[in-house]
């Protein structure tokens, strides 16, 4: 084990990008039992208001220490126990923004509704891809090449373009999570882009206009695959971020 440890965590040099994925996973966790506890109105902690009754989202605490770490890293040089207390600095500060990630994309506070699912596949899709390059990813297919083209400027650029244009096909398809995982792994990106797009991408739009059979075939391959996936995916979500609030249902207008 201590060797194990020694050659692919300590020489490579990737022991702060651990503890930074490291403290992201836990902070995240921790802050959703926290926030799951206040919720159900059990436990010691409440909700955190500012002068004036302004309540204070766990975003900013999570922006100075993101800011924190950021710079501490940057100053340190990614050598010594600087390097190390900035990484967890950094991941914790990242798994409280990323955990409001909808609040701030909607500028409202979605925290508990349909909406505020998003923040959950952000930190999911984020910690899976940190998770890539701990174990040896790297963006663009670059970890592809041998020594020899390494040292070859011209076929890294040509690599890394190559599944640049791919992966932004798959974005173009519809497919974002294929796309950002074809970054890192350029063979999904290959299966996003050679698939059939989604019926309502923009790809779909320029290509699908005239061909009316691929259209339909992509209409019913995405009912198919949300139809199978939607279902587990929610309940996942639920697991690990809680159940959002029941949306009212729309009552007729009086005349």
């Amino acid at each position: 084990m201590g060797y194990w440890w020694e050659r692919n965590v300590i020489e490579p040099g990737k022991l702060p990008l651990l503890l930074a994925l490291s403290a992201f996973v836990l902070t995240f966790l921790i802050t959703r039992v926290v926030t799951r506890m206040i919720r159900a109105g059990k436990g010691p902690f409440r909700n955190i208001s500012g002068s004036g009754g302004v309540h204070i989202h766990h975003v900013v605490p999570g922006v100075l220490l993101t800011v924190a770490g950021g710079f501490g890293a940057v100053a340190s040089d990614g050598h010594g126990l600087g390097a190390l207390i900035s990484a967890v600095l950094f991941g914790m500060g990242a798994g409280l923004v990323l955990d409001e990630f909808a609040l701030i994309l909607h500028l409202d506070d979605v925290y508990w509704s349909e909406a505020g699912r998003k923040s959950v596949e952000v930190v999911v899709l984020t910690a899976a891809l940190v998770g890539l390059m701990l174990v040896g990813f790297l963006p663009f297919g670059v970890n592809d090449l041998d020594e020899e083209e390494l040292q070859d400027r011209g076929a890294v650029m040509v690599s890394m373009g190559t599944n640049f244009l791919i992966a932004l096909v798959a974005l173009a398809k519809g497919k974002a999570r294929t796309a950002i995982f074809g970054v890192v792994i350029p063979i999904v990106a290959v299966v996003g882009a050679i698939r059939l797009a989604r019926p309502t991408s923009a790809w779909a739009r320029r290509f699908y206009r005239r061909r009316p059979r691929a259209r339909a075939r992509a209409w019913k391959r995405s009912y198919r695959h949300d139809r199978r996936w939607a279902g587990p995916s929610r309940r996942l979500q639920d697991w690990i971020g809680g159940t959002p609030d029941a949306t009212p249902d729309a009552t007729p207008e009086r005349r």
